[in-house]
């Protein structure tokens, strides 16, 4: 098994759970690193993964999905310089405690991760994607395992239309025509959570929807008269959100450490950086128990 980690997802958790007045010698705001930091050791100390990846997101600005479309994620404020700045740190963490980890200036997190997944396939092993990202369950095979880790759980293949509504298999379809407002992707307009869902039961994936257009109006839904006619308007833009909502799991991988091994931790480098970083015994301490950890 191999473990994937969305670091944003835990940064950005961090930033907002733990107390601002956490700063380093000269006073900046070092929350979200240290929280970070403390829950990527509870994991490791927690679960001894033998393979690891911990994949972040560079930058929205210049995703291969808003040269798509410009409206992609537009309605999120920018990050404040001072998370902008724990995310370096936190990827110089990562780096020094002998853990993959990767971002790319085009991909998002979520490409890396689906990327990485396809990469454990093909090496016979299977992956658990530690994240609340509900996007990242439509990577989920029969194998696999999506890992709410601080809230649902371990959700496994037949689990994910419990939690999520449908299949792994329609969740991008499903995006497509419901729509999401986290990302700013309209979907078609008229068509809720609840009428995809009954569409997706009903017709299995998008493709079969569009061909089925004049037999909509047997669904049980709400609406299913006009369903059709509303749907066919809106054509274009269900398959331009469709685009946006598929993760891409073909992006070049360069320097992949042992396919994901743990190394053994940089202890020397990490204590330079919390000492940098004014940051006390505790989390030293952790670091040494990985290190243990690494060397048994």
């Amino acid at each position: 098994m191999q473990y994937l980690i969305d670091a944003s997802v835990y940064v950005f958790r961090a930033h907002y759970s733990m107390p601002e007045d956490i700063t380093d010698n000269k006073g900046n705001p070092i929350n979200a690193f240290y929280g970070f930091c403390r829950f990527i050791g509870d994991f490791i100390e927690r679960n001894n993964p033998k393979y690891l990846g911990i994949l972040f997101d560079e930058s929205l600005e210049s995703s291969f999905r808003t040269e798509i479309c410009a409206e992609y994620k537009a309605n999120r404020e920018p990050a404040p310089i001072e998370l902008k700045r724990q995310f370096q740190q936190c990827k110089e963490f990562v780096d020094l405690l002998g853990v993959f980890n990767w971002s790319h200036p085009r991909y998002e997190a979520d490409d890396l991760i689906g990327t990485l997944v396809r990469f454990g396939r093909e090496s016979g092993r299977p992956s658990t994607i530690i994240s609340r990202d509900k996007d990242l369950a439509q990577l989920i095979g029969k194998d696999d395992i999506f890992w709410d880790y601080t809230g649902k759980g371990k959700i496994d293949y037949n689990k994910i239309p419990d939690v999520f509504g449908v299949k792994p298999e329609q969740i991008a379809d499903y995006l497509a025509l419901a729509g999401d407002a986290v990302d700013n992707i309209s979907g078609a307009p008229g068509v809720g959570k609840k009428t995809a869902v009954a569409l997706l039961q009903h017709f299995n994936d998008l493709d079969s929807i569009y061909r089925n257009l004049d037999r909509i109006y047997k669904v049980p839904v709400r609406g299913s008269k006009t369903l059709g006619a509303k749907l066919e308007k809106h054509f274009d833009k269900v398959m331009l959100s469709r685009k946006l909502t598929g993760i891409e799991c073909h992006v070049e991988i360069k320097n992949i450490k042992q396919n994901l091994l743990i190394e053994k931790p940089n202890i020397t480098g990490i204590n330079e950086l919390y000492s940098e970083l004014g940051i006390g015994t505790a989390l030293r301490r952790q670091a040494e128990r990985i290190n243990d950890l690494q060397s048994q």
